[in-house]
């Protein structure tokens, strides 16, 4: 793959791994560090601020807990300016002080002149930030949508704001199908959007036994294991798997279940959860694993014989295909791209979200079946990370040669 010549891109993403949140916005951290290889860039993550951040931290003491204003990772800049922020108010004004803060930080730091093209992820606040700073900085942009969309479109105020960046950008970058027909279906430009999958890292994510998780979490090697991965919130569904188990025990009595992931931004629902599977009995089933780094998570997806993601909205699930790459099947909600992923049964199944008879059946028939691994992984593997970045150099160039003939 060739170098894209002319192009200079600042990434503009509000999620982005950093030493406070190392898991955050992991997924635009692998693709755009993959981009980096082609071509230079560097990143901006605005973080929100207010004045009461700290009495409120009185209460929560993880709240907005800031990185440091600079960071290199893998000789990248990551810049971490802080925009004005109003608590409960809906973060209905994000875009306007995000977009104001970065301009002012990028003029102070001398970087306005360094890049040429505005790769924002997210169409709010992040895309609309990005839409006004193309227009006062005049320079290209992109947006990648990747789900919030689906939530902010309900809102006349934030889906007018998406609508107004997406018509600024010269193209849309879509996670899923599902999502450009959101953007379509309320008054988009079908001919800027185009769809461009997440990745797996196929090198990172392979089938292990290097490390015996069902020894150390005292799991015998005859039991059947489910496992979900993301925050504790009660969009992932984890509570929905915990009232499937009662029923699938009484077939599997030897079934596990680890739910790897903690606190995220939208909130911590651990302790609602480990009541919840007391109340039904499974509890000495389940194991709340908190969170892992990327290199572990491999040993445990290897260890399970089902991925189960029952969440009530996604745009496209990374750690789908990260499990597909460990060799196990996935049990999906149909929402979102999850039913783009899971493509056929020959890698899992989907079903409806709120089918609360239908899971606990198709959890027993999905652990009875003799899945092909093989075919598993070979899926995964054509969803690599590169893959993906190949179509994304497309698209760049094409941008930057038009800015260029103009």
């Amino acid at each position: 793959m060739k170098e894209l010549t002319g192009i200079k891109i600042m990434v503009l993403s509000s999620l982005f791994p950093n030493k406070v949140e190392p898991t955050a916005g992991l997924f635009v951290r692998e693709r755009m560090f993959r981009v980096a290889k082609y071509s230079p860039l560097f990143v901006v993550s605005p973080k929100p601020w207010s004045p009461i951040d700290s009495l409120i931290r009185l209460v929560k003491p993880k709240y907005r807990n800031y990185p440091r204003e600079r960071e290199i990772d893998n000789n990248i800049s990551i810049h971490f300016p802080r925009f004005f922020s109003i608590p409960l108010l809906g973060r209905r004004f994000d875009g306007f002080f995000m977009a104001k803060a970065v301009k002012n930080y990028l003029q102070k730091n001398k970087l306005t002149k360094t890049f040429n093209h505005i790769d924002a992820h997210f169409s709010y606040p992040d895309g609309y930030a990005g839409a006004k700073l193309k227009h006062r900085l005049n320079k290209t942009l992109t947006i990648t949508m990747r789900g919030t969309e689906v939530p902010h479109s309900l809102h006349h105020k934030k889906r007018a704001a998406m609508l107004f960046a997406w018509k600024s950008a010269e193209k849309v970058i879509c996670v899923s199908n599902s999502l450009r027909n959101l953007a379509i279906n309320i008054g988009a430009n079908a001919n800027k959007f185009l769809v461009v999958g997440n990745g797996v890292d196929d090198e990172k994510f392979h089938y292990s036994i290097n490390k015996d998780i069902r020894k150390e979490l005292k799991i015998t090697k005859d039991a059947k294991v489910l496992i979900t991965v993301g925050g504790l919130v009660k969009r992932k569904g984890v509570d929905k798997v915990l009232s499937a188990m009662p029923k699938v025990m009484s077939r599997y009595s030897n079934l596990h279940y680890l739910v790897v992931g903690g606190e995220t931004a939208e909130g911590n629902n651990k302790i609602e959860l480990e009541n919840l599977a007391g109340d039904l009995g499974v509890a000495d089933n389940v194991h709340f694993l908190g969170k892992l780094a990327p290199e572990e998570l491999k040993f445990y997806l290897s260890a399970a014989d089902i991925f189960v993601l029952m969440s009530s909205n996604e745009g496209w699930a990374n750690v789908i295909l990260e499990a597909m790459a460990c060799e196990i099947p996935v049990l999906a909600s149909d929402v979102g791209g999850n039913s783009e992923v899971v493509s056929t049964s020959e890698f899992g199944n989907i079903i409806g979200l709120n089918d609360v008879n239908v899971l606990p059946t198709t959890m027993c028939e999905m652990l009875e079946k003799d899945w092909s691994r093989e075919k598993l992984r070979t899926y995964a593997q054509q969803n690599c990370w590169q893959n993906r970045v190949t179509d994304l150099q497309r698209i760049f160039t094409q941008i930057q040669q038009r800015a260029t003939n103009d």
